[in-house]
Order: structure tokens, then C-alpha cells, then sequence
């Protein structure tokens, strides 16, 4: 089975993908944090590090776009094509207030018109690039019947793969994906799918498994490879539980890298209490301790909970 690596806005930087690839492996493709390019600045310098080639050595890495203007798209495609990328991703997904409010992320699909004229225009530079161009998309806005109108659009592109998020945009990450309409686009996609949403553990996957079938591969996981970083070497049966000697590498090697890159010190404890936030589950019965973990301004106020807490699950 092929497992991609959902982009996490804030944490899936270089740094992170090159520390979780080395350490743990079994992922199949990593989607980068989305570019947003403007009129005078298809890609940022702070993006650029991210995304070229020597920061990203031996990953399998796919750009993210987030934008509503296909001139803008196409000014970062042909940069990054530059670079040497074949494949980008197009953000339809984002259910930020700030982006969906510029008509960006999922907030493109509630305007099929514009949404239209925007993948006529980028399919159309695609085939004259030699690009391929796959679509990570919610259901729709605001109401997931949307989702026949978007699978037929859809159906009327090259679309290298459809990865589906089955939420609207007001679902944010809550309650149950709609998997039916995931069912739906099973039987009248034209193009490769991909499912994302709710892979937390082998069992949630098996469920889906058992709904979905051989159909189910590739699979894409954000937040649940970031909670159980051996859940991508587990679902390949790689793996039988989780290994917390990786995740103390894991750890070290991101709290000593950051330290390379950022300053003051409460700049990188922020970034590691990110992390936490995620892996505390890991942690049954160290709630108190992970509270004042997540409280910690200082260096050595933090390591003396972090190190304790890796060390007794190692």
C-alpha cells in the first residue's frame, strides 16, 4: 500500500520530513506546506528553503499550491518546474476563515464558474509544461451534495489524483468524514483517488478497509502519522506497536535543529509543544506532567519533563 503525508501547516517543514524520513521511513509521497503565491512573488524565499531539491534529498515531495488565480498558480508552477518538480498539489481543502474568506482553499468551492476557468487554464499550462497537477479537495462549501457537481468539473480534467478530505468546509476536522460520498466518487471518478481523513490508528484504517476494499491505496494521513509517528510502519505491517526509541530520536533530533534556526529559546519550545499536543495520547497517565510540559519557558524547566517522560515509555 502507498501512505502520503498530508501537508501540517506549521509543522511538515524540511526539517520535520527529513528527520521523520530518516528515522521512520514508509511513506510514499510527502505534500509540502502550501505556497501562496502573489502578484510580484510566486514563492517566497522562506517557501523556497523549504521546497528545494537539496533541502528535500531522497523524498518523494510534492509542492502545495493555495491560490484563486491561475496566473499566479502558473508564475509558482513554472518555478518550481524549474527546480525540477513534474508534480503539484492545488490546495481545495483549507478551511481557514482568513483563506476561505479570499476565496482561497475550500473557500474555491463555492464558485464552480471561477473554479472552472481557473482548471482550464492551469490544465492547459500543464499540458504544455509536462506537469502533472493533483486536486486535494473537501466535499464542497457548505453543503456536501456540492460534491456531484465538483466530481463532474473534476471528471473534465487530466487530474493526476483527486486526494478527497469527504468534510465540508464548516465541518473543519470534527465529527465523522462522510464516507459515502467517498463511495461515490469510487464509482464515477475518472482519475486516481486518494482518501484523507481520520487515519488514526490501524482499526480506523481496517474499517475503511473493509468499506472501501482494494480501493483504498494510496491513503493520505496528516494528523494521525503526526500523534503516532509509527502508524505509517504499522498500517504496512512493518510494525507492531509504537516505538518510542524513534520517537526520542524524533524528538532530539527536532528540539536540536530548531535550536540551529530560531530564537529566542520560547520560539523553539513552541514548536516542540506543538508536537506534544499531538503525541500526548502516547502519554497515558503523564497528563499533569504534559500540562506543565506545555507550560514551559525555559530550556531545562522543559527537558526535565520531556526527557523524563521519553525515557520511561523507551
Amino acid at each position: 500500500m502507498k501512505i502520503y503525508f498530508a501537508p501540517l501547516e506549521g509543522i511538515t517543514y524540511h526539517i520535520f520530513r527529513n528527520a521523520y524520513n530518516s528515522i521512520y521511513g514508509n511513506i510514499d509521497k510527502y505534500f509540502s506546506p502550501f505556497i501562496s503565491p502573489a502578484e510580484k512573488c510566486p514563492i517566497t524565499p522562506r517557501e523556497r528553503k523549504d521546497i528545494i531539491p537539496e533541502n528535500n534529498a531522497g523524498l518523494c515531495l510534492v509542492p502545495q499550491i493555495l491560490t484563486c488565480r491561475s496566473d499566479y498558480f502558473i508564475a509558482a508552477a513554472k518555478e518550481l518546474h524549474a527546480m525540477g518538480y513534474t508534480e503539484l498539489n492545488l490546495n481545495l481543502g483549507c478551511p481557514s476563515g482568513t483563506v476561505c474568506a479570499k476565496g482561497k482553499g475550500a473557500g474555491f468551492l463555492a464558485d464552480t464558474s471561477a473554479l472552472q476557468s481557473f482548471l482550464d487554464d492551469i490544465y492547459s499550462y500543464a499540458a504544455s509544461d509536462n506537469m502533472k497537477i493533483s486536486l486535494k479537495t473537501r466535499l464542497g462549501y457548505s453543503d456536501p451534495d456540492e460534491f456531484y457537481v465538483l466530481m463532474d468539473l473534476f471528471n473534465s480534467y487530466p487530474v493526476s489524483e483527486l486526494i478527497i478530505h469527504p468534510r465540508i468546509r464548516s465541518d473543519f476536522y470534527k465529527g465523522e468524514p462522510r464516507r459515502e460520498y467517498f463511495a461515490y466518487a469510487l464509482e464515477h471518478s475518472k482519475c486516481p483517488l486518494v482518501y484523507n481523513g481520520n487515519i488514526f490508528t490501524c482499526q480506523d484504517y481496517d474499517e475503511l478497509s473493509d468499506q472501501f476494499g482494494t480501493a483504498l491505496d494510496p491513503i493520505m494521513s496528516g494528523r494521525g502519522l503526526i500523534a503516532d509517528p509509527s502508524l505509517a510502519g504499522k498500517l504496512k505491517g512493518l510494525e507492531t506497536e509504537t516505538d518510542f526509541v524513534k520517537l526520542r530520536r524524533l524528538h532530539d533530533t527536532l528540539y536540536h535543529e530548531y535550536q540551529k534556526i530560531m530564537s529566542p529559546d520560547i520560539n523553539v519550545l513552541y514548536k516542540m509543544r506543538e508536537l506534544w499536543t499531538y503525541w500526548q495520547p502516547l502519554f497515558d497517565g503523564s497528563a499533569r506532567d504534559i500540562k506543565n510540559l506545555l507550560k514551559a519557558k525555559r530550556y531545562a524547566d522543559y527537558e526535565a519533563i520531556a526527557y523524563r517522560l521519553l525515557s520511561d515509555k523507551a
